[in-house]
């Protein structure tokens, strides 16, 4: 998961770039630019329940026990007589070094980049050495799923002590090209890349499946697991749904456009009813080269408009430059201009990006399996996938976002009817195909009273017929070319929107909008747009006393409910759960939701529900907060769609009228509605999140601590900004990993209690 390129953060971005030039408007009326300096925060880094262990990797607020798996680990708690659900003692914002979790809590790392995940691969030296990263744990942990495990081996829902995490890789870090972490002297940052670096760095994205379990109060994985499963970029794929054997998926690779090859920049999950793993490609579009003059030869293709929608102009660069490893068909692939001579794209490459930006789907348990790219859902930067809850007799629904400044928000609806059988079937995959190759797909239109509605990206819809900017040939192409189908149907451009998630207890849908640097009150350029109520604030925060961070630089989290019982409906209501903000910022203007000290964040991207205890977990990948406070994860308990108040944000224009915006805002959260549960450490993003069924272990993942780290350091461990979870005793050597983390209470009890 990424952040603005023109927010002041360390890493390079080189996917999150906006690629929406559509004149769909947002609403008519705009929000007022507040100007806010920063107030900043600083109190002191330990949590309020007691001192943290700062020399430590992961630390709880209180105790002093440790291991090399289990560090930190406070005296037991007595456990409470009746649950109270929020009733830890709040973790303190900070910026130490460490994972740090309330007091009577327990963090243990579990599974970190480079782990091998058979019986004879070497353990992982983290030098810069290492190599067969195929059969090691990739890179940038993300999005993850449980699966549970019987003691026979068979998928189970009801095992709490064994099981398997289908855990996303999403990227590397990197500054200039160079994957620097995983070369000893850093990597080649110039062109042509060497051709074992590249395929060093292909091996570390994708998914994987990973055997974990409890043997006594210890979580580990299991290295010689039969189950331990990598999906790279390089492996085998089916194309399924309406884009199968579409004249865009033709390649030199398959020339009857049904497959390709691998999965790429794995961002968030979903996981089945029937027991499989979503997982979304998100930023794809950067890893691919497009040459200048590439226009010219494709003479006027209506295909030059769809790359530049989604990112590929002509004398595009790639972000790792892979396509300059050699001539062989693994680098050939990542060169999406056109160099053969034939009219169909089955000599060269052209249409290789059309085979990305999907909802795979994969078979946890069956190795056999191919795993399937859902064409039907539509092709974009792919978050993860809220899937609505089963009901016999009626449609499945699966809610995704499009992360990217200024993108749409997105449904699927399945044809099929769920059926209450098709929860352990026989056949996943194919079960997959009942519910996901068939069905509707929508696009969200918010308007200003609170209402919305579903907008059908049908080949059938005259709007999309009669669109101007692109001639679309059937419905394959409409899904493939998912964002100018919306754009023809004027769909609402969002912050960003990240993860989704289902509310178990009510079915209400809520979606992360992690930031957008480009909402401005008075735009001055074609790629700024004004607020609208679902997205209503526009205004300047101050980090770090001199850097203006402008737009909506903390994010909001939206909740939809509805209009019809079922997910077949085709309108909704909707209300902002919560307003990202500092707790000192404007409460007329940015801190609209009344966040205290206790609460307050920036940026939200990963959320999940707990099927266990009904808590909303909401994870950050935060750049303009951070230097007050490294990224982290809240627990709520929310209400319900329409149980705040109506708002309405006031801006002066240079000239004439102020300009006003309306928005709902949800009710304001209690301390006992929403405390902050845990902080990562330096440089990390808190994201992934999943649960045993009786929510006594979460699984979490700490992506790419030290991302902040200077290329040119790479030989000097001390001028590492993160050295974790070596520091925490995990694993060899100073260079700082992504990793699973387990989180346990010392009583026994249910996690957020």
């Amino acid at each position: 998961m990424s952040k603005p390129e023109d927010f002041p953060v360390s890493r390079i971005d080189a996917d999150d770039i906006g690629h929406n030039e559509s004149s769909n408007p947002s609403f008519d009326s705009v929000l007022a630019l507040r100007l806010s300096r920063r107030s900043l925060l600083r109190g002191s880094v330990v949590s309020a329940a007691g001192a943290v262990f700062g020399s430590l990797g992961l630390a709880a607020c209180g105790g002093s026990d440790s291991n090399a798996e289990q560090i930190a680990t406070p005296p037991a708690a007595v456990a409470p007589p009746t649950e109270r659900l929020l009733g830890f003692q709040v973790v303190s914002k900070n910026l130490l070094d460490a994972v740090t979790v309330p007091a009577g809590y327990t963090a243990s790392v579990i599974y970190a980049l480079g782990d091998p995940l058979n019986a004879t691969t070497p353990a992982f030296k983290n030098d810069g050495t290492d190599t067969d990263f195929e059969n090691r744990a990739g890179d940038h942990h993300d999005g993850m799923e449980w699966f549970g495990l019987s003691a026979d081996g068979k998928p189970s829902d009801i095992s709490v002590n064994r099981g398997l995490l289908g855990v996303n890789h999403e990227a590397t870090t990197d500054e200039t090209r160079s994957s620097f972490f995983l070369f000893a002297n850093g990597g080649t940052t110039t062109l042509p890349r060497p051709a074992a670096e590249v395929d060093k760095e292909i091996a570390l994205h994708g998914v994987a499946v990973v055997e974990v379990s409890k043997t006594g109060n210890a979580w580990s994985y299991k290295k010689d697991s039969l189950f331990n499963r990598r999906f790279t970029p390089l492996t085998e794929m089916e194309i399924a749904g309406p884009a199968r054997g579409n004249a865009l998926m033709k390649t030199k690779f398959s020339a009857d456009g049904t497959k390709t090859r691998g999965t790429l920049n794995n961002c968030g999950t979903g996981k089945t009813p029937w027991g499989t793993l979503l997982t979304g490609e998100e930023n794809f579009a950067g890893y691919f080269a497009r040459a200048a003059g590439d226009n010219a030869k494709r003479a006027g293709n209506k295909s030059i408009v769809a790359y530049n929608r989604y990112g590929r102009p002509e004398n595009s660069t790639s972000r790792h430059g892979w396509e300059t490893g050699g001539t062989a068909d693994q680098y050939a692939r990542w060169n999406i201009s056109q160099t053969g001579t034939s009219l169909d794209g089955t000599d060269d490459y052209r249409n290789e990006i059309n085979g990305m930006g999907y909802m795979v789907e994969i078979d946890p348990y069956d190795k056999t399996k191919v795993a399937k790219k859902r064409t039907a859902l539509g092709r974009m930067a792919k978050e993860s996938a809220g899937i609505s809850l089963p009901t016999v007799g009626q449609p499945l629904a699966l809610y995704m976002g499009d992360d990217s400044r200024n993108e749409y928000i997105y449904k699927w609806v399945s044809a099929a009817t769920w059926v209450a059988a098709d929860a352990n079937p026989t056949d996943r995959l194919a079960t997959g195909d009942k519910y996901l190759d068939s069905g509707k797909l929508y696009v969200a239109k918010f308007n200003a009273d609170g209402t919305g509605a579903w907008l059908e990206l049908s080949f059938s819809n005259p709007a999309i017929l009669g669109y101007n900017a692109y001639s679309f040939a059937n419905q394959g192409d409409v899904v493939i070319n998912a964002r100018l189908a919306a754009d023809a149907l004027g769909a609402t451009k969002m912050d960003r929107p990240e993860w989704a998630t289902v509310n178990p207890k009510n079915g209400e849908v809520y979606f992360a909008l992690t930031n957008n640097s480009n909402r401005r009150a008075e735009p001055t350029g074609s790629s700024q747009i004004v607020p609208d109520s679902a997205n209503p604030r526009a205004y300047t925060d101050v980090k770090a006393g001199t850097i203006n961070q402008t737009g909506n630089p903390n994010g909001h989290i939206l909740r939809m409910k509805e209009g019809l019982p079922g997910s077949a409906a085709v309108t909704f209501t909707w209300d902002v759960y919560l307003f990202g903000a500092e707790a000192g910022a404007d409460k007329s203007a940015v801190n609209l939701s009344n966040l205290t000290g206790d609460q307050d964040f920036s940026s939200p991207d990963g959320i999940a529900f707990s099927q266990s205890t009904g808590i909303c977990w909401l994870q950050t990948d935060d750049g303009a907060y951070t230097d007050v406070t490294n990224c982290m994860m809240l627990a709520g308990l929310p209400g319900q769609v329409g149980d705040g108040k109506k708002l309405t944000l006031s801006y002066p224009r240079t000239s004439g009228s102020p300009l006003e915006v309306p928005t709902i805002v949800g009710a304001a959260p209690t301390p006992d509605t929403l405390k902050r549960f845990l902080v990562g450490p330096v440089g990390s993003e808190i994201t992934g999140l999943c649960e045993t069924p009786d929510g006594k272990a979460i699984f979490i993942n700490i992506q790419h601590p030290g991302e902040n780290t200077r290329q040119a350091d790479i030989a000097d461990p001390a001028k590492y900004t993160s050295k974790w979870p070596g520091n925490a005793g995990y694993g060899a050597g100073n260079r700082p990993r992504s990793a699973t983390i387990v989180i346990t209470k010392n009583d026994g009890g249910r996690i957020g209690s």
